[in-house]
């Protein structure tokens, strides 16, 4: 009973909103399982179990009180063993520890003087037979498994990757209690831990050498050191979706201002996100380091201790200073440590923002981006600024807020209080504030020594929600094909002067910008799975790979989930031929390096 009320008061302890009553089933469940053990046990082995769980649990959620007060997430296995990347932690844990949370521990020390009181209590109060203990241990781990599994059940419906992924920790916790939190997280750590502790043999480390330098080994040509000596300005734009891109509702343009910048861009429309479970981070990863995301969970997760060969790591060594800006939660996708394995100089969170204007989630883009335009004047050039936005999160429903902040309001019609009218008038609002942070990059005459890059990181309306977007594309016919057209995200490179305007049809995806930044920026790519688009060998053999195995060559469209191949000029089914089941298996082999490379951390093999 007093772990129960620990856990729960830990619960209102972080904050009175995180705190919500329907955790109090998985809390007691938890606790149920912790106490089912002690019917093993009787006399003062009992009393000695009880006493070390109570000890770990009080130490467990101080640990965790004084990392969300100073990091805003709770702490986790991964970000313990890559402690040493948390620079400034350490320092400031006397700061953030308060005298009040020695309550945790007080019952501990009553327990203690208690016990040693009574001397000899064991002999009276348990006589139970081992067979009783064995029935009484089985009954209670029974009924409390059962209650997690009904909670766990309503996390896996309600958001199928959480469990996982673990983007969100201070949502999972919320849901599932402290105490499962902290077991789902270290039976993931050990999960990947016990899959990747096989050291992977020679000739496998030699196939993924060999074939990443014979990917790299060309050297281009085209835009060669473009950006040699310029700032590297790299904006992610939280859910922007291509569809949206010069469209127009009820006679007004839904992105004006992107739609402008496109038109004095290199644009490319036939960019598509790549990302899986981590999602957003999985944006950033891809983008930051030209490796696939993980085959379960988030890269930013289970990688973080792994070394990497990132845009900031690279551009660092060259002399730039680098820096990644967010107005949200430093922890938020293990962001903060994350960062650090990518080898960013600063980090600039919500701890960094003043945080005067919420629209979604958080900051609003126009607070982020005005207060980001300030730091960025500030920084010593050449700089690497990675900036990524959060008003059009999912699931767009602060639609006063887009309203109140819109300058040009949107009237999305009929569209109106669903999902996809909220999104259009999310996106508006976004569109609007990119349009001043760039114009005022502009005015300032940033662009001038900048390369400015902007994408979307993935989808806007999820599969479920699909029939919306259909709706409002007129698709007659929808198919697996259709979908997948529909998941391309906006990305353009914008030059000094307004240089190489144009559009880029090629078939790309979040997997190629580095490789195309690296030829720009004199980098070294020996890690990169793939392609510089603007120095492609031969652009009609160019693939483009998704993490379930789907991929497209820009002719044809393999679905992994239905083993079906469709004509893309067509939209017919087609039969497999050799060449296509031969693509189909160099896919799936790139996918097996890119996660070998991963799980056994290749690059600091290679790069000794």
């Amino acid at each position: 009973m007093v772990i129960f009320f620990k856990v729960v008061s830990y619960g209102r302890e972080i904050s009175p909103e995180y705190f919500d009553t329907g955790v109090i089933t998985p809390i007691f469940a938890s606790v149920l399982i912790l106490f089912s053990f002690s019917l093993l046990f009787k006399g003062k082995k009992r009393t000695v179990y009880f006493l070390v769980i109570d000890i770990l649990i009080s130490i467990i959620l101080v640990s965790d009180i004084a990392y969300f007060r100073y990091n805003k997430d709770i702490i986790t296995v991964s970000a313990v063993k890559n402690a040493k990347m948390l620079m400034g932690v350490k320092s400031s844990v006397a700061g953030v520890l308060k005298i009040t949370d020695i309550f945790y521990f007080i019952d501990v020390i009553i327990f203690i003087i208690l016990e040693k009181f009574f001397k000899k209590p064991y002999k009276y109060y348990d006589k139970s037979t081992f067979k009783l203990r064995i029935i009484l241990f089985a009954a209670v781990l029974i009924l409390g498994s059962a209650m997690e599994a009904s909670a766990f059940h309503k996390v896996s419906t309600e958001q199928p990757t959480l469990l996982t992924a673990m983007s969100n920790r201070i949502y999972l916790t919320k849901m599932i209690g402290d105490v499962n939190f902290h077991a789902v997280d270290a039976y993931n750590y050990t999960k990947t831990k016990i899959k990747n502790s096989k050291k992977l043999p020679e000739k496998n480390q030699n196939a993924i050498s060999g074939y990443l330098k014979n990917k790299n080994s060309n050297s281009g040509v085209n835009f060669k050191s473009e950006g040699s000596g310029k700032n590297l300005i790299m904006i992610q734009v939280e859910a922007l979706q291509q569809f949206v891109i010069n469209r127009s509702i009820n006679g007004k343009e839904i992105t004006p201002n992107l739609d402008r910048w496109i038109n004095k861009s290199l644009y490319f429309d036939n960019y598509f996100y790549q990302v899986s479970q981590g999602t957003t981070s999985d944006a950033e990863f891809m983008s930051l380091n030209s490796l696939y995301p993980a085959e379960s969970g988030a890269a930013y997760y289970t990688y973080a201790g792994n070394t990497f060969n990132s845009i900031p790591k690279e551009l660092g060594d060259k002399g730039y200073y680098t820096a990644a800006l967010h107005g949200y939660t430093p922890g938020f996708w293990n962001r903060n440590v994350m960062y650090k394995a990518e080898k960013f100089d600063d980090f600039f969170s919500q701890t960094n923002y003043n945080l005067n204007q919420t629209v979604g989630m958080g900051l609003s883009d126009e607070s982020f981006l005005n207060q980001s335009l300030t730091k960025l004047k500030s920084f010593k050039q050449p700089y690497f600024s990675f900036l990524i936005t959060l008003s059009s999160h999912y699931p767009f429903n602060d639609t006063k807020a887009y309203e109140k902040y819109t300058n040009d309001k949107l009237d999305v019609g009929k569209y109106k209080g669903s999902l996809l009218g909220n999104y259009l008038e999310g996106i508006h609002y976004t569109d609007e504030q990119l349009g001043k942070f760039l114009d005022e990059l502009d005015k300032e005459g940033i662009t001038k020594n900048s390369i400015i890059v902007l994408y979307g990181d993935h989808f806007a309306i999820p599969k479920e929600n699909i029939n919306q977007l259909y709706a409002f594309e007129d698709t007659k016919e929808a198919n697996d094909l259709k979908w997948y057209e529909y998941q391309k995200v906006p990305m353009l490179i914008h030059f000094p002067d307004d240089e190489h305007k144009g559009v880029n049809h090629t078939y790309a995806g979040q997997m190629d910008l580095y490789p195309t930044l690296a030829n720009m920026f004199n980098i070294n790519n020996n890690y990169m799975f793939g392609d510089d688009l603007l120095n492609l060998k031969d652009a009609n053999k160019k693939r483009v790979t998704f993490r379930n195995g789907s991929f497209t060559d820009g002719k044809v469209f393999y679905v992994s989930w239905t083993d079906t191949y469709y004509d893309i000029a067509t939209g017919k089914k087609i039969p497999e031929t050799s060449e296509l089941k031969s693509e189909k298996n160099a896919s799936a082999a790139e996918l097996k390096y890119s996660d070998d490379l991963l799980n056994h951390n290749l690059i600091k093999t290679f790069s000794k």
